[in-house]
């Protein structure tokens, strides 16, 4: 049976430098080498108060007008000069003792967070088909990325997953540790996140309708095989069908996890409201479950629709009643989901880990999957992990322990509150849905290799992509925002890039101008090189957003009825006193136990994170005069939220808007494409997909033109390279050289472009509506064009296609028709 959460959703800690006596390493004589290194991380430093101003004053500077610059450096000066030293001193006492300075508010800010999380908060993950065709149907993909998933929890619980590095450099392991067996538990005083570290079972939800079944034994070992889990999914599948998907929706209980987190809290309390009632125990078990698998009846057919269903779930309502799989979802708990054609993704909750921490897990499955197939044909191949659970099938059944490998179904009693609450919540997350759109761009025409040729990094390459696209629609650049991963530190999480620069404003303006296309080259190249060591900054964590932010949460919390002595624990914030980890489980629906004081402190949670902010003299009652410019809305106000997550195991990677008048921008940098899911309030979505498509072709024209050597091609290998006219060489007559049709192309296109530079034609593969075509593109020299020029090639392309098409028909009538029996 699944563990009660009144004893499983506690606060422990994980083994990290800050932490001596955690739960992990109680129960295990030796450690692993996943927190190996967690002791000789450095702490996140807090950035001097003079250099953190000095950035915030630059990344305004291209956002405000002369008078707003003016204005935003007198408030600093005074800011400086009065309240800022003062808090910066406040921070440094506050953050003795503590894992990081920011942990804590990071926290908060998430947790104090009532609109719902979905669209808001959850990203998604939408994994590559698995590349063998036979298991790329619901069940069998299912129980392929179960297994693997359960692999990858075994690893980490048993300590013997890898270390995270970059070049060499260990990164913090601790958002593992709160991967799995976590779910986001709304209370009054705001949300709460409880774990079962000890969780054995899954949960599943069909068509709405919830299940669970024993996955682990006691020893974090696989009880099941993938034949074994595939049986099970089957049954699921099949005992789902017998409802109606108009009578299940009635009872789909996950919806209500997309309300108002303050009327959700609520909800709880009415599940919750008798303590062994049957809703108790159906709650408890999905909160405590190792994470949600979600099996969706529907085919989406487009990307769009894809990251849509991946995101939020499909809105579709039949006679007054939604069957979309929006109602097949649980948003407090990391789900992976399945659609019926055996498109896989993944929706996490975000609070506790970041989308690098989601990104090597979905990373290790998927390459599991592969090694897994690869070992059924040649039992020698290599494995994943560093050791394996004993195999199921030959295993005493009695060493499982005390499980439950077959399905049960959760049955909700729904009485009238649930009832009404479950429809009334529905609607609202119908509205959500369709007050958002979202369009993709797989471009396949160059990725990282042609970007890195060309000497730019490519992560700054595909931002200024986002600001030259914008400002071609609009005129104007607008507030971005990038994060940048600070795990190069104890507990790190992101810092925030800000990608609108003076160089930037230089680029876009150069680049929608009619100058010459070096020009053009010449103020990328040092837009470009700006990103690159903001970005590099960041992530030495020497940023302004967390270090303000930090000041900001000190003398907010100093206004709270306990002053300074009040400091919130909602979060994970540990402590570097043993003596004050937690004794007590948290998470609990039952809250008239375990409800945050009014001060914010929750029972179970590190003493630590309750220190006192202030120790001597108080931070100001009235607001410092940084935060109360217009400079401080504006900054926060972000219109551009991108985020740069993937690699080869995924296909999109994205996120909603983080304002109603703003775009949700994720994409992936691949070798040879580049994928993006752009997410708004219906802000003309496809129109900016586009503007950024155009940009990148016209871009690529204007690098040829100015390069007076052809690149290598981006596909082309090494030994390519070592190709050389030698006189000596035997193989110098033997033959004519054959060359591919994009190199012929590309030594054409440079070519005209030496010869007049009054523009010219070259194919491209592009991707239009989520259609690849082969499309004939005739480019201005000066760079000015639309999606609307585009669409006409197109077309004019088309036309030609379609002429040639009825000269083949003519042909085809021509000769005898053989038939198959003839041969």
């Amino acid at each position: 049976m699944p563990s009660s959460l009144n004893g499983s959703l506690a606060s422990s800690q994980p083994p990290d430098g800050d932490t001596e006596h955690s739960s992990m390493q109680k129960s295990k004589p030796k450690p692993g080498i996943t927190y190996a290194g967690q002791d000789k991380l450095p702490k996140l430093p807090i950035p001097e108060l003079e250099d953190t101003c000095k950035r915030y004053l630059d990344a305004l500077r291209p956002l405000q007008s002369h008078r707003e610059q003016r204005e935003t450096e007198a408030a600093v000066q005074e800011f400086l000069k009065r309240d800022g030293p003062i808090l910066q001193e406040k921070l440094k006492k506050y953050a003795t003792g503590k894992s990081s300075y920011i942990e804590q508010f990071w926290y908060d800010s998430y947790l104090n967070f009532d609109n719902p999380v979905v669209l808001n908060l959850n990203p998604f993950f939408l994994l590559e088909d698995d590349p063998t065709p036979a298991r790329n149907n619901q069940v069998t993909r299912a129980a392929s990325l179960v297994i693997s998933a359960l692999s990858f929890v075994r690893a980490v619980r048993k300590e013997e997953l890898p270390p995270d590095t970059i070049r060499g450099t260990p990164l913090c392991m601790y958002q593992y540790s709160r991967l799995f067996g976590t779910a986001r538990v709304p209370t009054e005083h705001g949300c709460q996140i409880g774990q079962d570290e000890g969780a054995k079972h899954l949960v599943v939800l069909c068509r709405g309708q919830f299940y669970w079944f024993d996955v682990l034994d006691d020893n974090s070992d696989l009880i099941m095989t993938e034949k074994d889990m595939a049986v099970n999914l089957q049954v699921i599948v099949d005992d789902a069908v017998q409802t109606p998907i108009q009578d299940a929706a009635k009872g789909a209980l996950g919806v209500l996890s997309t309300e108002n987190r303050k009327i959700w809290a609520g909800l709880r309390d009415v599940l919750t409201r008798e303590e062994d009632s049957n809703n108790a125990e159906c709650l408890s078990t999905v909160d405590s479950a190792i994470f949600i698998l979600c099996l969706d009846y529907t085919e989406p057919q487009t990307s769009a629709q894809l990251c849509g269903n991946m995101l939020c779930g499909s809105s579709e309502v039949v006679k007054g009643v939604q069957i979309g799989t929006c109602t097949n979802r649980w948003y407090d708990k990391l789900q992976i989901i399945v659609c019926k054609n055996g498109s896989a993704g993944i929706n996490f909750e975000h609070t506790g880990v970041d989308g690098h921490t989601v990104l090597r897990m979905a990373s290790d499955v998927y390459t599991d999957t592969i090694l897994r197939f690869a070992k059924s044909i040649n039992g020698h191949s290599p494995s994943l992990w560093a050791s394996t659970s004993p195999d199921p099938s030959k295993r005493d059944p009695s060493s499982f322990g005390d499980v439950s490998t077959t399905p049960h179904k959760l049955e909700w009693d729904m009485v009238p509150e649930l009832s009404t609450a479950l429809r009334f919540a529905e609607t609202r997350l119908a509205d959500l849905i369709q007050q958002n759109e979202f369009q993709t761009l797989d471009f396949e025409a160059y990725g990282k290799n042609f970007i890195t040729s060309m000497g730019f990094s490519p992560d700054a390459f595909v931002q200024m992509a986002y600001q030259a696209a914008y400002y071609g629609l609009y005129g104007r650049v607008e507030c971005t925002y990038e994060p940048a991963m600070t795990k190069f530190f104890l507990h790190g999480r992101t810092e925030a890039i800000r990608s609108v620069t003076p160089e930037s404003v230089a680029f876009v303006q150069t680049f929608w101008a009619e100058v010459p296309p070096a020009q053009k080259v010449e103020a990328l190249k040092k837009a470009s090189q700006k990103h690159t060591n903001i970005t590099r900054e960041c992530s030495k964590a020497q940023g302004q957003d967390r270090h303000l932010y930090a000041l900001f949460s000190v003398w907010q919390r100093a206004l709270d009825e306990d002053g300074a002595e009040a400091a919130s624990s909602n979060g994970y914030s540990s402590p570097t006193d043993a003596s004050s980890a937690p004794s007590s489980p948290v998470g609990s629906p039952k809250r008239d136990t375990n409800v945050p004081s009014e001060n914010g402190d929750t029972h179970g949670f590190p003493a630590a994170a309750s220190r006192p902010v202030s120790q001597t003299q108080s931070p100001p009652q009235q607001m410092p005069s940084l935060f109360a410019d217009s400079g401080w809305d504006r900054i926060n106000n972000t219109i551009l939220s991108t985020s740069n997550c993937g690699n080869p195991s995924l296909r999109q990677f994205g996120f909603g808007p983080t304002s109603g008048d703003g775009f949700g921008i994720g994409y992936i940098i691949k070798d040879d494409s580049i994928a993006i899911c752009a997410s708004s309030k219906h802000r003309q979505t496809q129109r900016f997909v586009d503007a950024i498509e155009a940009y990148f072709l016209e871009i690529r024209r204007l690098l040829r033109l100015v390069q007076s050597k052809a690149a290598t091609s981006p596909r082309a290998s090494r030994a390519r390279e070592a190709e050389r006219p030698d006189v000596g060489s035997r193989f110098k007559t033997k033959g004519r050289v054959i060359k591919g049709e994009k190199e012929e192309a590309r030594e054409l296109k440079v070519e005209e472009d030496e010869d007049d530079g009054l523009g010219g034609c070259e194919y491209f593969r592009g991707s239009y509506g989520g259609r690849s075509a082969n499309a004939l593109v005739c480019l201005c020299v000066d760079g000015f064009f639309d999606a609307g020029m585009l669409l006409q090639a197109i077309k004019a392309n088309e036309d030609e296609k379609a002429s040639e098409k009825a000269v083949g028909q003519a042909r085809r009538s021509v000769g005898k028709k053989l038939r198959l029996s003839e041969y």
